[in-house]
């Protein structure tokens, strides 16, 4: 049998299901990139709410695939979620109710434009975004150019100032844009991005925007591995249904959105949503806490020959230096919002690193050290320089970064990272690799962080007891 809404009854009784009537759902959100990630976080969130609140079903918009409506479509827009942890549990996702592509243009238009739909939300990557690097509109991009003579939409950007300007001639009143991806400030970056093109192409409907439509930030995070095969295979032993495209996350998910609505907000919060006036604050404190760590269990495991996070938290030296290093050296640089327990969002972070049922590869991880660490880890230790705290467990991930570039410099295997050339040609010389303004700023000015690099670059030499160094 295949997943659909005939077959909902046939699932045992171990597979939740969802627990509302589906034939009297109202869609009242667009969501634009139904891939895996939003499939596995913002709609299941929403599939929590439903019972409560019919209202926010999901019309789920792909602008540049038919593979999801081709997938789910048979099924009524159901999908298996398997949330994995110690205990794998499977749940049957109802919340999208209808499937669209950029194909039914009219149709796409119309949704948004439907008084009914009072929130649009987004899960694009960030190059679906097309800003420059100031922050504004790319008008120069070639995408952007075509709609502005007049093209047919073809952008996020242009899909929805097209839908909005729907909408304002409909007299479908105020609606609420959600950017769900993982963006630092994504709020007003998605409002730029579609600002800066209604600008260019009609005034008046920016100013109607202005007037009409708001542009909360939001912060995301839940692990997501790709769907494989072996996924497929658990699924359809634990359901007896088979699913064209199950997905899986990590049990854990946090979703923290800006109190910014133009209308009626979803009641997400009765799924666990935290809804604040402070996003910064929480995403500060994940940048810092989980992808400080994260980025050291990369450099310093792959030395030690590990290959997933995984394995670098059943390393006892690895996993005790990490909770050091968040708690001691880390958390006193952030200032979390009052709705934040920043013991206990440490606790979490450490058991989501620790689950035996994610595969997370530190060798991915490691990608574009050049991009990730200046915000991962500089930034904290400014903080510390600044405040007069010791800064030598900080130095440890910098100086591992450094012995990783050596390695690969030595082995020829590809660095991916935007600056690999210049990298690579530093590799083995630290004070060259500091001395690297686009990546350290100041810091490699700065005599204490340097001396501390060095010391520990030497701890970390080939040959050493590496799990000396972490102290």
């Amino acid at each position: 049998m295949n997943l659909s809404n005939p077959t909902l009854n046939d699932l045992p009784a171990t597979v939740a299901r969802p627990a509302y009537d589906r034939t009297a759902l109202t869609a009242g959100i667009v969501h634009i990139g139904p891939g895996a990630f939003h499939r596995a976080h913002q709609a299941a969130y929403v599939d929590s709410i439903l019972g409560a609140d019919p209202r926010w079903a999901i019309s789920a918009v792909a602008l540049n695939s038919t593979g999801v409506a081709d997938a789910l479509g048979p099924q009524d827009g159901l999908y298996t979620l398997a949330l994995l942890d110690r205990e794998t549990r499977y749940r049957v996702i109802g919340s999208i109710t209808e499937l669209l592509t950029a194909h039914r243009r009219d149709a796409v238009l119309s949704r948004i434009a439907a008084p009914t739909t009072r929130l649009v939300t987004t899960t694009v990557t960030e190059k679906g975004y097309h800003l420059d690097g100031t922050g504004a509109l790319d008008l120069d991009h070639p995408a952007i150019v075509r709609e502005l003579t007049g093209a047919e939409p073809s952008t996020l950007s242009g899909w929805l100032v097209a839908g909005l300007a729907a909408r304002r001639a409909a007299g479908g009143g105020a609606i609420t844009l959600m950017s769900c991806d993982n963006l630092a400030d994504n709020g007003h970056r998605f409002r730029r991005s579609i600002r800066d093109l209604a600008a260019a192409r009609d005034p008046d409907l920016a100013t109607w925007i202005d007037d009409h439509v708001r542009f909360p930030s939001t912060m995301v995070d839940s692990i997501t591995p790709a769907t494989d095969d072996a996924l497929r295979a658990s699924v359809r032993a634990a359901t007896g249904i088979d699913d064209a495209w199950p997905i899986q996350r990590e049990g854990f998910a946090q979703w923290v959105i800006e109190d910014d609505f133009a209308g009626d907000r979803p009641p997400l919060d009765l799924a666990g949503v935290q809804f604040t006036r402070d996003v910064r604050g929480f995403e500060n404190a994940k940048l810092r806490l989980l992808n400080g760590a994260h980025s050291m269990l990369a450099y310093v495991g792959l030395l030690l020959g590990l290959a997933t996070v995984r394995d670098a938290m059943a390393t006892p030296p690895l996993a005790a230096f990490a909770e050091r290093l968040m708690r001691q050296d880390i958390a006193p640089s952030i200032q979390p919002p009052a709705e934040m327990d920043l013991s206990a969002y440490i606790d979490a972070v450490l058991a989501r690193f620790a689950n035996p049922a994610i595969a997370h590869q530190l060798a991915q991880i490691a990608w574009d050290g050049s991009q990730k660490l200046p915000y991962r880890l500089c930034d904290t230790i400014r903080d510390a320089r600044a405040a007069g705290r010791p800064v030598d467990r900080l130095a440890v991930p910098i100086a591992a970064w450094f012995r990783f570039l050596e390695l690969r410099k030595a082995s020829g295997e590809k660095l991916v990272d935007p600056r690999a050339d210049a990298l690579l040609a530093r590799a083995g010389e630290p004070a060259a690799l500091l001395a690297m303004r686009d990546v350290f700023g100041d810091l490699g000015e700065d005599a204490v962080f340097v001396a501390a690099v060095e010391r520990a670059y030497a701890a970390l030499a080939p040959g050493s007891d590496l799990a000396a160094a972490l102290v």
